[in-house]
């Protein structure tokens, strides 16, 4: 949580109403109850690894993480600029100045730090960054309380627009799920925490935990975006939604304004360390899988940071808008490489997905031609480039549906293609025709009897546990034939048991009664 959930949940406040807040918060906060159930499904298909990245590297290939690498960087960039831009716009907006140096100055210190003490001071300030979520909670909760006063008229002439359900609240209902549901997949930082969990028990109520609280803070944090209507500070659809929070805050006690100043400061260094840290581990694992020096990845993302300052500084772009480009992205990837972790699509393979991702934004990109009529304002679709804010304007909404279903389409379109050109080839050569044999390996889904209990036992779940895994019993050749007594009947029964386990696998109901919904819902009640 950075500065940027103090300016986005009061703009889409400022914008839909409490129905567009309500389906904001939900959709942060629901992704991450979403890792306790797709977590430990790729925690079995890859148990060495530790990012979404190791198991994609097994599942589709070098290249197809690569690209994903390359989109996880690309998002964590736009997320430097988003916060660059939200402290910007804070600071700012608190005490009147020109902000440029103060982000400046929080580059080079991030920097320097984070060059100088690694990981290890990142991950003490992600411990404490939740204490200056906490701070700014209570004080803005107090200042408000005191210092805000309601103009009831207004109040009576725009609570209705304000607080009923209107058109843009549904529309963004499905654009806010889809695009935070699939972003949250690109977060390093949710998966090495999935991936460090002791037990599937401890990962449902870590991620049970962690969801309660986004929840209540974000709510708390975006009702802002409706009190300053309410005060006259703003109008509905204000072009300074974004800034509710410190337009609210400025008015109020000095000893209030440097609280929330000082906090917001902190709050924003803490997140920019982390997005430096993470593209740090991302191109040094997954590009050069940590064989290229530490430094020279450092000195890579000093690099990045000097465009996402230059940005930020520069567009005075609306932070809001920037996570929904990368947002735009995730949703084109997403679907199409999580299909993977079901047994039925064996047969995708990279090139399926990296065809399917690129050709679904070039959907968009279609789709926004067609419907604005005009080239140029179909590529800044791709830029989401009118907001999702007027309900009229229903291009964002169709880009979040083509790209989604763009990338599975697509993606079958290549498989089918790719397959049917692999039939001719081994005809035409006389060979054998493999392209739908199906793998054998943990990361397709397919685990040993052997290595599955040792999985199970591992990470604290009987083998019943190992959800949507198929299980094969991998003989030793050297003990076969040191055997002499070795019954060939027994070996047909063998094969005839194995192809029974192999195409038995735990059913979706079976799945539900896994997932700990007793601990869930006692750990919200």
């Amino acid at each position: 949580m950075g500065v940027g959930i103090l300016t986005t949940y009061t703009q889409i406040a400022n914008i839909a109403g409490i129905q567009g807040l309500l389906v904001y918060v939900l959709a942060g906060a629901l992704p991450i109850v979403l890792f306790s159930f797709f977590g430990p499904i790729i925690r079995r298909r890859c148990p060495d690894g530790f990012v979404l990245t190791e198991w994609c590297n097994r599942r589709y290939g070098p290249i197809a993480a690569l690209c994903l690498s390359a989109s996880t960087v690309f998002t964590l960039y736009l997320f430097m600029v988003s916060e660059l831009t939200a402290i910007g716009d804070a600071i700012s907006t608190l005490t009147g100045i020109d902000a440029t140096p103060c982000m400046v100055v929080e580059c080079i210190v991030t920097t320097i730090y984070t060059s100088i003490g690694g990981f290890g001071v990142s991950f003490t300030t992600d411990t404490i960054q939740a204490l200056f979520v906490l701070v700014i909670t209570i004080i803005g909760i107090i200042g408000y309380a005191t210092e805000i006063d309601i103009n009831m008229d207004i109040k009576r002439k725009t609570y209705h627009e304000l607080m009923g359900s209107n058109k843009l609240g549904w529309m963004v209902f499905y654009i806010l799920n889809v695009a935070i549901l699939t972003n949250d997949a690109f977060m390093s930082g949710f998966w090495l925490r999935t991936f460090a969990a002791k037990t599937d028990k401890d990962l449902y109520i870590a991620t049970g935990i962690g969801s309660f609280v986004t929840a209540v803070i974000c709510m708390l944090v975006g009702l802002p975006g409706i009190i300053a209507v309410w005060t006259g500070d703003l109008v509905i659809s204000d072009d300074n939604g974004a800034n509710a929070f410190f337009i609210l805050v400025a008015d109020m006690h000095k000893w209030i304004i440097g609280v929330i100043l000082i906090f917001s400061v902190m709050l924003s260094t803490c997140t920019f360390d982390s997005l430096q840290s993470a593209v740090t581990s991302t191109i040094s694992n997954d590009v050069f899988r940590n064989k290229f020096p530490m430094i020279y990845s450092r000195v890579l993302v000093a690099i990045i940071m000097v465009p996402a300052l230059v940005v930020a500084i520069e567009c005075s772009a609306n932070v809001l808008q920037i996570y929904f480009i990368a947002d735009l992205l995730s949703s084109a990837v997403i679907p199409i490489m999580f299909l993977g972790l079901s047994k039925h699509f064996y047969f995708l393979r990279g090139l399926d997905v990296i065809v399917g991702a690129l050709a679904s934004l070039l959907g968009v990109f279609v789709f926004g031609c067609i419907y604005y009529g005009d080239a140029k304002d179909g590529g800044l679709l791709l830029l989401i480039w009118n907001g999702v804010y007027d309900p009229n304007d229903w291009g964002a909404f169709g880009a979040f549906v083509v790209a989604p279903v763009g990338s599975i389409i697509f993606g079958f379109m290549c498989a089918g293609i790719r397959i049917s050109i692999l039939y001719i080839i081994s005809r035409q050569k006389g060979t054998e025709f493999h392209a739908l044999d199906k793998p054998t390996t943990a990361a397709f889904g397919v685990i040993s009897k052997e290595e599955g209990i040792y999985e199970a036992e591992t990470i604290g779940d009987t083998t019943n546990g190992l959800i949507g895994a198929e299980f094969v019993s991998i003989q030793n050749p050297t003990s076969r034939s040191d055997n002499d007594d070795y019954d060939e009947e027994e070996e047909g029964e063998d094969h005839s048991s194995i192809a029974k386990s192999v195409e038995e696998n735990i059913s979706v109901r079976e799945i539900l009664r896994e997932f700990k919904w007793s601990d869930m819902l006692h750990l919200l009640v």
